[in-house]
């Protein structure tokens, strides 16, 4: 079973890489799916470091 909080940091990196591709489409969408990603990023980290493996 994978530990709590690695889920969110893996998609939210994949949802930030997609942002940051969208910035030449449309700027802003792309600042704010990236904004909404390292997010996801912050939230997963901060629940694998609440969580330590035992």
């Amino acid at each position: 079973m994978p530990r709590e909080g690695l889920i969110p940091t893996v998609l939210g990196t994949a949802v930030t890489t997609a942002g940051l591709a969208l910035r030449k489409a449309n700027p802003v969408i792309g600042w704010g799916v990236a904004g909404f990603g390292l997010a996801h990023i912050l939230l997963g980290a901060i629940d694998l470091m609440e969580h330590p493996p035992e």
